[in-house]
């Protein structure tokens, strides 16, 4: 179940932050409306990484669709393995 509080309970931030914990944010509200999210910072950098690593794989996807894809084989000999 989602860690939601009101915004104002900053007022005893470190009641707050005894909360967060990783794979468990705290979502804080304003006028009852979601407004902000605290993490972890080992979820924050794992969900960054997942959004660089998303954006190559569509920038590999484009490049395959604009320019071509390459064989199995010229991957191999791109990279200098024998295919077994």
């Amino acid at each position: 179940m989602p860690n939601i509080k009101p915004i104002s309970d900053l007022r005893n931030y470190s009641e707050v932050l005894h909360d967060v914990a990783v794979g468990s944010p705290v979502f804080l509200t304003k006028n009852g409306r979601g407004r902000y999210a605290i993490l972890d910072l080992r979820d924050y950098e794992k969900t960054q990484a997942t959004l660089k690593l998303m954006s190559e794989l569509e920038k590999g996807r484009r490049s395959g669709e604009e320019k071509g894809w390459l064989s199995l084989e010229d991957v191999e000999k791109y990279l200098g393995i024998e295919n077994e």
